[in-house]
């Protein structure tokens, strides 16, 4: 009689707490399959880190295990599949903390395992049965309401007492994190230029709105309503982020530019200068969080002549959408989201637009995206099916990045199926299309680029219609009328968009630190795939996105919605433990490559 996948998976679960909490490394190795991954976000390594194959595992265990001390290994809830192929959710626990994983066996032995880290011990959030009590319920004279109280903390803060970290940029990244830090007691300021929190959603071109659905996008701890649009407006997004950061009581600087940071290394303490609504403060933070998006400065190409253009040009960044551009003639320099998204506005108020593709482009329809790419883990059938947010970003985390190609090139070759037609007219309509170079599709070129795609939400027709017109080459130069093509083509133009993307996120760190600390922490995103725009050596994880840098007390945190919510929880709990002086070992700190 074939045995239940609960009873499969705990005998599993009791053999590697044994073997475990004997120090049995062999015993512990038996268990898993010849072919195995086990991915760590912090509860073994102190970093976000992908053990492939036995050898890498047995090293870290060698260099860990007497530290870590994990035990505890239960079932969270029941396990699901079959003797064959058993899938369960975990509690474990460490010396240092409590964690959560995932676990996948094929024939009773481990293939992938997802350890995680959700909470220090001792050092919980104050939450649920243990929240504060908000008042005291004695009356004394001169107390002060909890408005008075958060005024002077707000006043004292930057100013008479220093953060434990400064957070630069106020974007969703920066706003999550700062939330999580508050929710552990670590006294955080938020950087933000912008006058208004949700102010680099709402200075974006006027018909912006989310690609990517509700399901995938909420912030952490705050859902949306469930009556929130499955794509929101960005100025919608810009009012909740507003909301959210009053919400949570965030020391949020708005207003207010950084200028310069250097590392005090006698003080151990970064020194930090900002500019305040006019006024220079220099802040004394421990840690400094760089949260200045998915990427770095506007990549604007210099071409021949583009001085000499007499009509209006600007980066696709600096697009304000809408006006009026009857009769006037269009270029737009790229064929990625923006791109579409920027040509589709154009089109709308009057314009003669023309896209020119340098390179092919991957595009997914958003309703097939959203069925066979997201569906089963952030939709309301996801959600029907228990699914909830939280398991979501874990099931997404599971499966390593060698191994999600795989999982992912079947969706695509689906969605080529599937959308058949629509792909057929588009290559008719002379638009070169990719699946990226081994078909994985869309959240691939993602990860090793952060480039290289658009999710239709209707700019295609314009192309297939020929409302919106294409051009295929690279530009040999501009005139002051004209874009020209290296074949010769004349693109007569009013305007000109540079939807060319943007640089890596180190090109920040140039600047506001200096370019040796730019090049020591290396380039950030893409995971050494060896694919175009993502050179090797593979890394196996996004290159110094939340996790220790090469740089001492240095961080970037970034990523769409989806990500700045799931990974912000790792890397607060990363800064809560430092700031506690709990130690922190980091395991394989990654290497430093590709500088800027």
């Amino acid at each position: 009689m074939a045995e239940s996948p609960n009873a499969v998976a705990q005998a599993w679960l009791s053999d590697l707490d044994a073997a475990l909490q004997a120090g049995n490394i062999d015993g512990a190795l038996e268990l898993f399959d010849e072919e195995c991954y086990w991915r760590d976000f912090v509860a073994f390594t102190w970093n976000l880190k992908t053990l492939e194959g036995k050898d890498d595992i047995r090293r870290m265990l060698e260099s860990r295990l007497a530290d870590v001390r994990p035990s505890g290994w239960k079932l969270a809830e029941d396990a699901s599949g079959d003797e064959a192929a058993t899938e369960a959710w975990v509690h474990f626990e460490t010396d240092a903390a409590r964690g959560w994983a995932h676990l996948r066996l094929r024939n009773g032995k481990c293939w992938t395992l997802l350890t995680t880290m959700q909470e220090l011990k001792g050092f919980e959030e104050k939450k649920g049965p243990n929240r504060e009590q908000g008042v005291a319920h004695r009356i004394t004279k001169g107390r002060k309401s909890w408005l008075e109280l958060k005024e002077e903390q707000e006043a004292r803060l930057g100013y008479e007492e220093q953060p434990y970290c400064v957070i630069i940029g106020g974007g969703q990244g920066g706003i999550g994190l700062a939330a999580r830090l508050r929710r552990l007691g670590v006294p955080t300021i938020v950087v933000e230029k912008n006058q208004r929190a949700g102010d680099s959603w709402r200075n974006r071109y006027k018909s912006l709105h989310l690609h990517d659905p509700v399901w995938y996008d909420h912030l952490p701890y705050l859902k949306f309503p469930d009556d929130w649009p499955v794509f929101a407006a960005k100025d919608k997004i810009g009012d909740w982020l507003e909301y959210y950061t009053r919400i949570m009581e965030l020391n949020y600087w708005s207003g207010t530019e950084c200028t310069k940071a250097r590392f005090d290394e006698a003080a151990g303490e970064w020194v930090v200068d900002v500019v305040r609504e006019g006024e220079p403060v220099t802040l004394r933070p421990k840690q400094l969080v760089f949260a200045l998006g998915v990427s770095g400065y506007p990549s604007v190409p210099a071409f021949d002549g583009a001085d000499s253009f007499l009509g209006q040009q600007h980066h696709s960044s600096q697009h304000p959408g809408g006006g009026d551009w009857t009769g006037k003639k269009a270029v737009v320099i790229g064929s990625n989201n923006s791109a579409h998204d920027i040509c589709a506005d154009l089109w709308e108020h009057g314009a003669d637009v023309t896209m020119v593709q340098r390179s092919s482009t991957h595009i997914s329809r958003s309703e097939s995206l959203m069925d066979l790419a997201l569906g089963d883990l952030y939709s309301e059938r996801a959600l029907a099916n228990g699914i909830t947010t939280e398991k979501a970003d874990m099931l997404f985390a599971s499966l390593p990045y060698r191994i999600l190609p795989e999982a992912q090139i079947p969706v695509y070759r689906q969605m080529a199926e599937r959308d058949a037609e629509f792909y057929a007219q588009l290559a008719d309509a002379g638009f070169q299309l990719d699946f990226g170079v081994d078909g994985s599709g869309l959240f691939l070129k993602y990860l090793r680029r952060g480039s290289g795609y658009y999710i239709d939400v209707g700019a295609s027709q314009l192309v297939i219609d020929g409302r919106v017109k294409l051009a295929a080459g690279q530009v040999d130069k501009i005139t002051g009328n004209a874009v020209v093509l290296q074949d010769g083509t004349e693109l007569e133009a009013d305007l000109i968009v540079y939807a060319t993307g943007y640089g890596s996120m180190n090109g920040w760190l140039a600047d506001l630190v200096s370019p040796e600390v730019a090049d020591r922490v290396g380039k950030c995103w893409g995971y050494g795939s060896d694919t175009p725009k993502d050179p090797g050596p593979w890394e196996g994880e996004l290159r110094n996105m939340w996790k220790p840098t090469n740089v001492e007390n240095l961080w970037i945190h970034g990523g769409n919605l989806h990500q700045s919510r799931h990974y912000s929880n790792y890397l607060a709990l990363q800064l809560k433990a430092r700031m506690e002086g709990l130690p922190t070992p980091v395991y394989e700190l990654q290497e430093s490559h590709h500088a800027r």
